[in-house]
């Protein structure tokens, strides 16, 4: 690959050899409707063909398409660091200690223009550099679990970073961040929960929608809750992310109720059904609930027996059996439905829902409408799945549903205990009732009801 223009090919590349650039250029490019002047960007092999990308002034990323650009002049070079300058963490023996893990996500940590990613290579003094409040907090050390983007998250992965947490925790460290992308958060939040029993510190995972270098990146303050958070009573898994958006606080949600419910606003993750355990504000915590798992003298315990092969299959319209048919010819253990309603399936797949079962096959249903339960006693298509054996999942998120689902069936293959399992509230991930409000939820009001 030619590295002075890595990652571009076809008519991009061939727009910016004809005008002789290459990355790391300032450039100009005019187009049809206006002129943009910044610097141009690697990009990754797997990028659209015909689009040229720059950084502009501003720090942000545009990308432009070649059928819109009339001329690109090249204005000069300037080829950018973004590696976080160094200082001393400041030790001090009166403050806990903490460790960071970091798995690929987008909090305190450079950018790679070139995969389009944002590395997690920092150390203390990276961070001390970029959040110096963190000094303030707690003592901290890192470690590099892995540099994954968040949606090649796999089981495996969950694996590794328990059995570092459980070490961690046992051996005297008093709080564990974790350093996660978004996108598949709420996933490894919810097997973290099932993998990890007794724990007895808090486990925090925490991320960032904005990289570090844009003028509006939450990077630094949700980094700055999250350690916060890691020094508290708290000994669950959770996760803390922006609350609102005025963006001034951090919402507190355990780990098997969360999602992320929108693509890009900052606080995109809500407690689903639920209050969020707490929020925290000016580095001062404030509780919603009591009801959560505090610090403790006992091991933490790694289970990590996971079965990988379990599907998450969504109910649709027109949907044929030959859908489940597919998993429980490649020998699946398990799958989840998200259902339509209150847990329903088109009567078109009973066929391969009575066979899957035969087969040994466990299916869990869910709810496709995320709030609300399962209701599978209502109406005779509910009824009709239960007497063929479909485990109800109640109130559990269906990504929620998949991880204890895989997890379940790693620690038995006895029918009845995988049924009892399933059916057991282990991690909080079941709910007595919803509560209304929980479904349009405004922090702002909860501290006034509060009080």
């Amino acid at each position: 690959m030619n590295e002075k223009l890595k990652g571009y090919k076809d008519k991009a590349k061939n727009m910016l050899e004809k005008y002789e650039i290459n990355i790391w250029d300032i450039i100009s490019i005019e187009t049809k409707k206006s002129t943009y002047k910044g610097i141009l960007l690697p990009r990754n092999e797997y990028s659209a063909p015909n689009v040229i990308e720059i950084k502009l002034d501003n720090n942000y990323n545009i990308g432009i398409n070649t059928s819109k650009i009339i001329q690109i002049k090249k204005l000069g070079v300037r080829k950018a660091d973004y590696k976080i300058p160094k200082k001393e963490f400041p030790i001090n023996k009166k403050l806990p200690n903490i460790i960071l893990f970091g798995t690929g996500g987008t909090v305190a940590s450079r950018l790679d223009y070139t995969t389009g990613a944002v590395i997690p290579s920092f150390t203390p003094g990276e961070l001390f550099n970029a959040v110096p409040e963190l000094a303030e907090i707690c003592n901290i050390e890192t470690e590099i679990v892995f540099e994954i983007l968040s949606e090649n998250m796999r089981p495996e992965y969950w694996q590794k970073l328990a059995l570092k947490i459980e070490k961690a925790a046992n051996e005297g460290k008093e709080g564990i961040v974790i350093g996660h992308g978004t996108d598949t958060m709420g996933f490894t939040s919810a097997a973290l929960s099932f993998m990890l029993k007794d724990l007895n510190v808090p486990v925090v995972l925490v991320g960032s929608q904005r990289s570090s270098d844009r003028p509006s990146s939450d990077a630094a303050l949700n980094l700055i809750n999250a350690t916060r958070l890691a020094t508290s009573d708290i000994a669950e898994v959770v996760v803390c992310m922006l609350g609102s958006s005025s963006h001034d606080y951090g919402l507190i949600h355990r780990g098997t109720l969360v999602r992320k419910m929108h693509s890009s606003v900052r606080h995109t993750f809500r407690t689903i059904d639920d209050l969020p355990l707490g929020m925290i504000k000016d580095k001062k915590i404030n509780m919603f609930k009591q009801d959560y798992q505090k610090r403790s003298d006992k091991n933490t315990i790694a289970k990590t027996n996971f079965e990988k092969n379990v599907a998450l299959v969504y109910s649709y319209p027109g949907m044929e059996n030959d859908i489940l048919d597919f998993y429980v010819d490649k020998g699946y253990k398990g799958i989840v439905i998200a259902g339509t309603g209150l847990g329903h399936v088109s009567t078109k797949i009973y066929d391969s829902i009575k066979r899957a079962i035969q087969e040994d096959v466990t299916i869990l249903m869910t709810v496709q409408t995320l709030h609300g339960f399962t209701g599978m006693n209502v109406y005779s298509t509910g009824r009709e799945l239960l007497n063929m054996g479909v485990i109800p999942g109640r109130n559990m998120l269906p990504e929620t549903a998949y991880v204890k689902l895989g997890w379940t069936l790693g620690q038995t293959n006895n029918k009845e205990e995988i049924k009892k399992l399933l059916l057991t509230n282990i991690s909080g991930e079941y709910i007595e009732r919803e509560l209304p409000i929980a479904f349009n939820y405004n922090i702002d009001q909860l501290i006034k009801k509060k009080k």
